[in-house]
């Protein structure tokens, strides 16, 4: 196997310009060049570097544990390892990026904080960075996800970050990335754009990239701990895809290790039951200022998608991704809603987690590759934990008890409101 390139080359993956670039108006070219010129010195200086690894000890509380799934992996016939980021500070791997983007911000001498979010983990991440290190923030989220991830809004809400809510468009992960680009073209001079995966126009690829690849660094050092030589085989959930390149990273030049990206297969086929991107009629096209492949109609616009989870219901994937797709390094496959449910109650009640619905697709795939793989030593990154969705999961799981408990809820809150009036 050809030696995998680690960066993009020229603002590209693949030889021929084949994904990513920086295709963006002529407004937010300053802000790209200056961006650029922070992370290439800013971000390598060693007072950064060292104020960074600082942070993600003493604030986000790496390393994360990678566990042994051991009455999974007895019932399930491999030796399963979950890599839990739901243990770092705000619940999920957002959190490596967030503070490293929030604090080149604040090197670059910026006074606000702009990110956009769709499960809610970005958001809840930026903020709680933004709080840390004294920037003002403000977070652009679709209206659907607002409603969706109601309890990640409250929590931003209460770090002090400015909850916008973009009604345009299918009011969710999509059109919250238009707005906040729309935003930062205005005021790019003292405000920073947190984008929250590893997308966009250059050089946000490879700020991400870098950023979460200390998950599959700690990998690579955790190993040791239960055995001696690298896993067979890694598996990942992937929205636009900054946990998994993260995880991914350190392991592309070792070819003996076989890599799965698992996309949202929802609830079918057709367009709008999915956010499937690597498949047999798969496209290239250009949005939101980068070059890849997307869920889009003949005339090129994106397509609507579908996900049971926030997170995953976006209608690109991240640059690099799509090369390594191309190139057949990482397989792509896909986890229905109903599997993803499926999963999250195996592990909770095998293993005491309880995952995030985006991990939740990873799980999937490690039941359903079980099914004709064993003896096979399989690490999933489980990139947040599923407090998040207790308003999905529950009415997913057990609607009945969920609509009892709302209901009584609901009346508790007018009879403390009837008291307090009185």
């Amino acid at each position: 196997m050809k030696k995998i390139p680690l960066k993009s080359h020229h603002k590209f993956f693949g030889d021929s310009k084949d994904f990513g670039g920086q295709y963006t108006p002529e407004i937010l070219r300053p802000a790209l060049i200056e961006l650029e010129k922070a992370y290439k010195k800013i971000f390598p200086s060693k007072a950064y570097q060292t104020e960074l690894k600082d942070l993600l000890k003493h604030f986000v509380g790496r390393p994360t544990p990678l566990i042994y799934a051991k009455n999974a992996s007895k019932i399930l016939g491999n030796e399963i390892y979950l890599k839990f980021e739901g243990l770092a500070n705000t619940g999920a791997h957002k959190i490596n990026n967030a503070i490293g983007q929030v604090l080149l911000a604040k090197k670059m001498g910026k006074k606000k904080i702009i990110a956009e979010t769709g499960a809610g983990q970005h958001g809840l991440a930026t903020a709680a960075a933004a709080a840390k290190l004294g920037l003002s923030c403000e977070i652009y989220m679709g209206e659907i996800d607002i409603a969706r991830q109601r309890p990640n809004v409250f929590n931003m809400e209460l770090f002090g970050a400015k909850v916008i809510s973009v009604a345009s468009g299918t009011k969710t992960l999509k059109d919250a990335v238009n707005e906040t680009l729309r935003v930062w073209s205005k005021e790019s001079s003292e405000t920073f754009y947190v984008l929250g995966s590893a997308l966009g126009p250059y050089p946000y690829p490879d700020i991400v990239r870098d950023l979460q690849s200390i998950i599959g660094k700690e990998v690579r050092k955790q190993c040791k701990d239960y055995f001696s030589d690298l896993p067979d085989i890694m598996i990942a959930c992937v929205g636009g895809g900054s946990n998994s390149i993260g995880f991914f990273t350190e392991f592309l030049n070792d070819k003996q290790v076989h890599l799965i990206g698992v996309e949202a297969g929802g609830i079918g086929k057709a367009t709008g039951q999915n956010a499937a991107r690597i498949n047999k009629d798969m496209r290239t096209g250009i949005a939101q200022g980068y070059k890849s492949i997307f869920l889009q109609d003949k005339e090129g616009n994106l397509s609507p998608t579908h996900s049971i989870s926030a997170g995953l219901d976006y209608a690109g994937i991240g640059p690099q991704l799509a090369y390594l797709a191309s190139i057949g390094r990482i397989e792509f496959t896909s986890a229905l809603d109903s599997e993803v449910i499926e999963a999250l109650k195996f592990f909770a009640k095998h293993e005491g987690i309880i995952p995030a619905l985006e991990s939740s697709h990873a799980l999937a795939e490690v039941i359903n590759i079980s099914k004709k793989t064993k003896n096979k030593k399989i690490i999933a990154n489980i990139s947040g934990r599923g407090d998040k969705d207790i308003f999905i999961t529950a009415k997913a799981i057990n609607p009945k008890d969920w609509e009892k408990f709302l209901t009584e809820e609901i009346k508790r809150i007018k009879n403390v409101r009837v008291k307090d009036e009185k």
